[in-house]
């Protein structure tokens, strides 16, 4: 079991749940971040600029999660900040990982189940082919495509391809909670697109297990076996607040308001499977929506 592990992106409210989780368990945290320091358990990085190797050598695990937020309207600046965030920022690493002195066993790096593209209700694996010319496709296979170099120095790399992670401390749930306690939520679009989904305690136990676990590399989904439609997602969510979803927004109204994030992150359906964490023996702690959603929120 891996014991000194390095995190990017830990100051995101996964990254801050996974380092507690970690710690807890006895591991040794190290986090990359994004501003000058010389503190004990912390090394400073530019995703834009190369790493040192020696800087990164002596660790047993890297969990990559770094990466600029997708969650507002995709201006050009916007969307090269999501693109350069990623996939530079996982080139440097992979390649400064590949040539360090003592390279680590394993390499987690995040991804997302926006590179299978807008399925309808095609059952997605990870052996499913990246779809369409969309945005997220093409930067989630720039993304994985980057960590090649650490691949080819015989790293054992993962790809987590992460649904939308349920937490109260961040992501989308915490967005759509203040409409929802409002009664003003309710499905987007025609509400058929599927979402899949994924507690955060099960997205920690998705890496925990990886890391545990030599034969899993490639990408992975991280999702729970159970996506929903947006209908009802929406419809689950309300009840669960006790209030009503009678609130649509039109599809005409997303793609106004969020113009091309909306039309892929909101519009867009995947309906993923998690085969490869199924078969590797995984259990999900909260494989089903409504009882993630009343744990989450009435903790």
């Amino acid at each position: 079991m891996p014991a000194k592990v390095l995190i990017s992106g830990s100051s995101g409210f996964l990254g801050r749940a996974l380092i507690q989780n970690l710690g807890a368990n006895g591991y040794e945290i190290t986090r990359l971040i994004r501003r000058p320091t010389s503190a004990a358990g912390q090394i400073a990085w530019d995703f834009a600029q190369p790493l040192a190797p020696q800087s990164v050598s002596g660790f047993d695990a890297v969990i990559h999660l770094a990466g600029e937020s997708i969650a507002s309207r995709w201006t050009e600046s916007k969307k090269k900040a999501i693109r350069d965030s990623r996939v530079l920022g996982t080139r440097y690493l992979a390649e400064a990982l590949a040539r360090a002195a003592s390279p680590p066993r394993v390499l987690i790096s995040a991804s997302a189940i926006g590179f299978y593209g807008d399925r309808d209700d095609e059952i997605l694996r990870e052996d499913s082919a990246s779809g369409g010319t969309g945005f997220l496709p093409e930067v989630c296979r720039e993304w994985e495509a980057a960590a090649e170099p650490a691949i080819n120095a015989g790293i054992r790399t993962a790809f987590l391809r992460t649904g939308i992670v349920l937490s109260a401390n961040g992501g989308a749930l915490k967005q759509m909670l203040p409409p929802f306690r409002m009664a003003l939520g309710g499905r987007i679009g025609s509400g058929r697109q599927w979402m899949s989904w994924i507690d955060v305690e099960d997205e920690i136990g998705a890496i925990r297990h990886i890391l545990a676990n030599e034969s899993l590399r490639g990408p992975v989904n991280s999702v729970s076996p159970h996506p929903v439609t947006n209908a009802e997602f929406t419809k689950t969510l309300a009840s669960v607040l006790s209030r009503p979803a009678i609130f649509p927004m039109p599809a005409f109204a997303a793609r106004l308001v969020f113009g091309q994030m909306g039309e892929e992150l909101l519009l867009g359906s995947q309906k993923v499977e998690p085969a490869k964490l199924a078969a590797g023996g995984y259990l999900f702690r909260k494989p089903n929506l409504r009882g993630a959603l009343e744990s989450i929120l009435k903790s």
